[in-house]
């Protein structure tokens, strides 16, 4: 998964992957003060669209290069960000789906799939199958 930020006026954006099991105890434990939520509950917040958990995830990659930076620095429009799939992870949910989704809404589900696996950004990173984006 990965989080991709491009903020208006900019050509390039910037793309950060996203493994929740790979984050620091440090940056979990800031990310944890920052929203009030347990870093499980905050992996799903993530995932489900929550702007202040966003935000920090935001923050903490940005943080990186930038250590001078404050969280009250960081503000973008909602269209500015976004979290996505990997190719392999796409086709890992793709699998899943072919294996479980209703009968009836099956060829829907995979033809969008298949959309967003032909833009998706592909990791030469990614060892065999990708990892669930949760962390449980």
């Amino acid at each position: 998964m990965y989080l991709v930020y491009k903020p208006e006026g900019s050509e390039e954006p910037q793309r950060w992957r996203y493994n929740p099991r790979k984050l620091m105890s440090a940056e979990r434990e800031n990310i944890e003060r920052l929203t009030g939520s347990t870093w499980s509950d905050f992996t799903k917040k993530v995932v489900e669209g929550s702007s202040l958990c966003r935000r920090a995830l935001l923050y903490t990659f940005l943080k990186r290069s930038n250590p001078p930076l404050k969280f009250d620095d960081v503000d973008f429009a909602w269209d500015e960000l976004e979290l996505g799939y990997s190719k392999g992870e796409l086709e890992q949910l793709r699998e899943a789906a072919a294996d479980g989704a209703p009968a009836d809404q099956r060829a829907m589900i995979l033809a969008r799939i298949d959309e967003q696996i032909s833009e998706a950004f592909e990791d030469p990173e990614e060892e065999g199958k990708a990892q669930p984006p949760v962390a449980v």
